[in-house]
């Protein structure tokens, strides 16, 4: 059996089928995991590339940041290195506030629920945080730099919201909006690609989320479909601040080498310094994803990939339009000085020809209707989230009270690392 493709590339015969397929398997499993617990599966295994500066990245070098990567970890934090953000301005919020439903998303350090208030009878995604696990491998920074990037962008339609944060003596709970219409990649999947005008949609509200982070000053490095989700009308919102960097001012650079594989820009992978363009490179691979169904320099060999990334050309099928041709060259540009966004951030990308027919008021103000509507009925309605999560069972743990909790010497340290997490909006926020 042959079948035939579109472009003149021969026949596709049915192993090939099935070895495409098996690519296909390979990457969605891969891009579950952490960059970090990937790269360390990769660093294990006798496959060693022949490129100098893919060996390299693979030795994973000690970051320049202290926050990230945990090559040097540091010591438990003493008083004196507690991350204080204020008091607790929800000192009354626990989790028996809540009905836990199901399961919706899991991470590294905890699960995403679906839950109803019970006294509001509101549906919220609760995202419930093990202290022990983000302690054990010093990411703590990074979870109060999620919760302070959560409390500036509350107010943005392509961000996700947070109501309000709390803590028990061994968990972190970020109450936010709950958004069921499915995440980008769920979709992704299931189509394999989209269509110009829907791929344009999307990266359009994707590109207007970064910006409004950029003149925040805040740097997101994390972009990917997993992190894109649809609402229940079919817009972007952007989630998971895990890894944002804040307090990068126009021109200004880091240099942790953090990010999911697929989507490192050549800058990181050098382990140079990057700026805010980094995300930019990241809209390009998200975009090239959604027109032709992989990233754009794939492979099932990290080792490989990455080569790709730092030395092989762009190479762009046929079978878009000239202008997403363009700004798929300026957006994935290996020089960040060149690409496109290095100049005037935003602006540059919001009046690219490939943008023209945008309307960014109407865009911003949920004017323009979206290409695919998730057609949900309602909050209980989870055919767009992964059986995976959805038929793990709620774990009795997560409703848990404090007060039935025994303080030993680790949940007191883990106690006294997130001071300040707990959040509350003013009262005239709701006005």
């Amino acid at each position: 059996m042959t079948v035939k493709t579109e472009a003149a590339r021969g026949t596709l015969t049915y192993s090939r089928m099935r070895g495409m397929v098996a690519i296909l398997i390979a990457f969605m499993k891969q891009r579950r995991m952490g960059l970090n617990d990937f790269i360390q599966k990769i660093a294990n295994n006798s496959y060693a590339c022949k490129h100098p500066e893919v060996q390299s990245i693979l030795k994973i070098s000690q970051p320049q940041e202290p926050e990230l990567m945990n090559a040097n970890p540091s010591p438990p934090p003493s008083p004196s290195q507690q991350i204080n953000l204020g008091p607790s301005s929800n000192p009354h919020a626990k989790p028996s506030d809540f009905h836990f439903l199901k399961v919706i998303g899991k991470g590294s350090f905890g699960k995403v629920l679906l839950a109803r208030h019970k006294a509001e009878e509101a549906f919220y995604a609760v995202k419930v945080l093990q202290k022990k696990a983000i302690l054990k491998k010093k990411e703590e920074k990074h979870i109060m730099s999620e919760r302070n990037v959560l409390l500036k962008n509350v107010k943005h339609p392509f961000l996700v919201g947070l109501h309000f944060s709390f803590q028990t003596a061994d968990k972190l709970y970020f109450v936010l909006d709950y958004i069921n219409g499915g995440e980008l990649f769920y979709h992704l999947q299931r189509e394999r690609c989209f269509l110009e005008p829907r791929a344009r949609f999307y990266a359009a509200e994707i590109a207007s989320a970064l910006g409004y982070l950029h003149s925040m000053n805040i740097v997101y490095r994390d972009l990917k479909p997993e992190n894109i989700l649809l609402d229940s009308q079919g817009h972007i919102v952007l989630t998971d601040f895990g890894l944002c960097k804040e307090n990068i001012e126009h021109n200004g650079t880091t240099s942790t080498f953090c990010g999911t594989p697929e989507y490192l820009a050549p800058e990181v992978l050098h382990k140079q310094p990057y700026d805010r363009t980094v995300d930019w490179w990241c809209l390009g691979a998200v975009l090239y994803e959604m027109l032709y169904g992989l990233p754009p320099f794939y492979s099932r060999n990290t080792a490989e990939m990455y080569d790709n990334i730092l030395n092989k050309p762009l190479q762009l099928k046929p079978n878009i339009t000239n202008s997403a041709r363009h700004l798929l060259e300026g957006l994935l540009q290996k020089d960040r000085t060149k690409r496109l966004g290095a100049k005037d951030d935003f602006m540059e990308i919001k009046n690219h020809v490939f943008f023209s027919v945008i309307n960014w008021d109407d865009l911003i103000n949920k004017k323009v209707t979206p290409p695919f509507n998730p057609n949900v009925s309602g909050p209980s309605d989870l055919r767009h989230f992964d059986p995976e999560f959805t038929e793990e069972p709620v774990p009795n743990s997560i409703g848990r009270s404090p007060d039935s909790i025994l303080l030993t010497a680790s949940v007191k340290e883990a106690a006294e690392a997130f001071l300040g997490f707990s959040y509350a909006p003013p009262v005239d926020s709701f006005l």
